[in-house]
């Protein structure tokens, strides 16, 4: 293995990932975007703080007290490490609560006003004392901890009362701890008048603790809220070969729960004693606990949208936007045969997806379905599709992940109803997480086998599909089809796949190929020729293949990426690399595919993949992409890649520092919102029926010429004719 980079172009992955969260919060104040959508981003921020903790701070925790006493560079290293997190965290958090401070103040100049319980009028806190001793005290479930009771488990996630007790008599001080957000639905909508007005259950359960400690002087309260650590692996769990895998996932998850604390939150501000006593009983350092002025727990802004949604106000939302879908006399099954296809989610429709699993599970001469399930709807109609597959006597095999994290019980109880049904279930590898998205179909028609093969950038779920920008690639070459039949067995005996001509297959016949493609973009600036990479993926970490970039920028092979989350390696360092442009798209679509793009004209190459450049899936994890040769399909992908490259609403540049600029427009340059042109360029994309198909295996247009519905609208955005 190569040695790491030049660490003053590394950027530890943690604090990067902290970067791009910054990005997500970001879009909770810009005015480009919707107030009811500035709800939902900020809540998004507030979910992805909230794993980030659990999954790998956790890590990182678990890691600090698992070295090796001996092992004093380690440790040091992690704590550092832990401290910049801790540091960088406290300063979003000032960031969180101005933004948060400022959204209260615009939604109440849009008619939405949040109670402020330290601000009543009269009549107010009669109303809403009222309110409490009717509906929210005889449910409280209070309790007192002293030397007769011991400290109680406080479950992950859950938002909590506390206060510090003395009565009258008591020479110590005792906790009187209640339990909110569990069983209380938190956001509490009345209405005022021609006002919406808004309240948190756990504010008004503060604003009258005294009712329920009422025997006792409460000396401080806050509200608190406590993030475990979910990092569990595998490893932990006692095999034995009698023992049902998802029982052992299922004990998994009983054990997450019990998990060291990770992080402290009070509200409002300092928790004074009792964020004093909590950090001592959990055992937390004080950089771990913060105090913050916005709420602890801001999912409750989706609500919030929902219900200005509800209202029918369309000035506060993003303009309605639904799947493509394709024409009503078209069937993918039979358009792939004349062509390979496709598909863009979420400006396109997964239903022609849905459709030819449906039709395949009862088609004759199908005699096998075979896919990869990582994760899936919970009323998942693709699984439907195989469960009837079965039923009809079809062989279905299905690669399940059940370390798909956070949907392992989702994924537990689908495997359930599969076998119940006659599917074959297999669990993947025990040291490689199964992150691949594949189907292969099986025909048989007379004495030999026809395939139809599907290789996609995201997962098999209906819902995501309408949110995740990814790709699904179709196609009926035998080749292929031969190929992923390889993976597919390979993956059903634990072993690696290790050669291939069409497909990347992590983790043996992956990074070595890209590898490869970038050598091959350095040999040709070498000999004069130009050279070209547009490298799009979701993380990127991998030492091997930062080295080998910052090897192609110094031969002088100019490099764009579009990384939308942690990116490891720094842009534009002189000398290092100076040739390479890192951006970020962060905007009403979650980004998720993957593009591969090597070389120019006659050259190009052209991948879509589930990967990417993370260490974890390139050496950790099977992943599966394809090279595009059809010449349609790899120049529209081109021209997504460029969409992305000319964005300039959604996009953020990273600077030679590490830092993001968001792309700001100048003069008359024309508005480029990337995600949104994705429907024009899409507009003619389905093929036409296969009775009026044109049977060629690649069709190349002509150079700049693009289909009449279309062609005005990328005149726009890029100023062509």
């Amino acid at each position: 293995m190569s040695s790491k980079p030049d660490n003053s172009i590394f950027i530890d992955r943690e604090l990067s990932w902290l970067d791009f969260n910054h990005r997500v919060l970001a879009l909770a104040k810009d005015k480009d975007v919707p107030l009811g959508e500035q709800l939902k981003f900020a809540a998004i921020y507030g979910s992805n703080l909230d794993e980030f903790f659990m999954v790998r701070v956790g890590s990182l925790y678990d890691q600090l007290f698992l070295k090796d006493k001996d092992s004093k560079n380690q440790h040091s290293e992690l704590t550092r490490q832990l401290n910049h997190i801790m540091e960088k965290t406290a300063a979003l958090q000032q960031v969180c609560d101005n933004i948060t401070a400022r959204l209260y103040t615009n939604l109440e100049k849009q008619g939405y006003k949040k109670i402020n319980f330290d601000d009543l009028s009269k009549d107010a806190e009669r109303f809403w004392k009222k309110y409490f001793i009717n509906e929210i005290f005889p449910v409280l479930s209070p309790q007192v901890i002293d030397r007769r009771h011991p400290f109680p488990f406080l479950r992950n996630q859950e938002i909590y009362l506390g206060c510090a007790l003395r009565g009258k008599n008591d020479t110590a001080m005792s906790y009187g701890v209640v339990p909110i957000s569990s069983q209380f639905e938190r956001l509490i909508l009345i209405r005022d008048g021609s006002v919406q007005t808004f309240a948190l259950v756990e504010e008004l359960i503060l604003h009258f603790a005294h009712h329920i400690f009422e025997k006792n002087s409460i000396q401080s309260r806050c509200l608190f809220r406590v993030t475990r650590s979910a990092d569990i692996t595998m490893d932990e769990a006692m095999f034995d070969q009698d023992i049902d895998y998802r029982e052992v996932m299922g004990e998994l998850l009983k054990k997450r729960r019990k998990l060291a604390a990770v992080r402290l939150q009070t509200w409002p501000g300092s928790g004074g004693p009792v964020q004093t006593f909590l950090c001592q009983k959990l055992q937390l350092p004080a950089n771990q606990c913060f105090a913050q002025q916005s709420s602890m727990d801001l999912s409750f802004f989706f609500r919030l949208s929902s219900r200005i949604a509800q209202d029918n106000r369309p000035e506060l939302a993003y303009p309605p936007a639904k799947p493509m879908q394709a024409p009503a006399d078209f069937r993918l099954s039979q358009a792939v045969q004349s062509r390979d296809v496709l598909i863009a989610y979420p400006y396109q429709s997964m239903r022609p997806f849905i459709q030819m699993l449906e039709e395949a599970a009862a088609d004759p001469e199908v005699i096998s379905i075979k896919m990869t399930l990582y994760r899936v709807a919970r009323d998942s109609k693709i699984v439907q599709a195989l469960i009837s597959a079965a039923e009809n006597g079809k062989e279905v095999v299905t690669i399940v992940e059940l370390r798909a994290r956070f949907d392992e019980q989702n994924n537990i109880d689908w495997s359930k109803q599969l076998e119940k049904a006659g599917c074959t279930v297999i669990y993947g590898f025990t040291d490689y997480k199964v992150h691949s998205k594949l189907t292969l179909i099986t025909k048989k028609k007379g004495t030999h086998y026809e395939y139809i093969s599907q290789i996609g950038t995201g997962n098999y779920n209906e819902k995501t599909s309408e949110q995740y920008t990814d790709l699904s690639f179709v196609t009926s070459d035998h080749t292929i089809g031969e190929e992923v039949a390889a993976v597919f067995n390979n993956l059903a005996v634990e072993r690696l796949t290790d050669h291939v001509d069409e497909l990347l297959v992590a983790p043996l016949c992956f990074k070595s190929v890209l590898i490869n493609e970038l050598q091959q973009e350095i040999d040709a600036c070498k000999e004069g020729k130009p050279g070209r990479a547009i490298l799009k993926c979701n993380s990127m970490n991998d030492p091997e293949i930062i080295e080998k970039l910052q090897e192609a920028s110094c031969a002088g092979v100019p490099v764009d990426m579009i990384i939308r989350g942690i990116c490891c390696m720094r842009a534009g360092v002189p000398g290092m690399t100076e040739n390479i442009r890192v951006r970020s798209i962060v905007g009403r679509y979650l980004e998720h595919s993957r593009i591969y793009c090597f070389g120019q004209g006659e050259r190009m190459r052209v991948y879509i993949a589930s990967g990417d450049f993370l260490t974890r899936n390139t050496e950790r994890r099977v992943e599966v992409g394809v090279r595009v040769r059809d010449s349609e399909l790899a120049m529209r992908l081109m021209k997504m890649l460029q969409l992305q490259l000319d964005d300039n609403v959604n996009a953020r540049v990273m600077q030679a520092d590490g830092s993001y600029t968001k792309v700001k427009r100048t003069g008359e340059e024309p508005v480029v919102d990337s995600q949104m042109a994705m429907y024009a360029l899409l507009e003619d994309a389905w093929p036409q029926p296969a009775a009026k198909t044109v049977k060629v295996k690649a069709r190349v247009r002509p150079e700049g010429k693009a289909p009449s519905g279309v062609r005005a609208v990328l005149s726009r955005l890029f100023g062509k004719k």
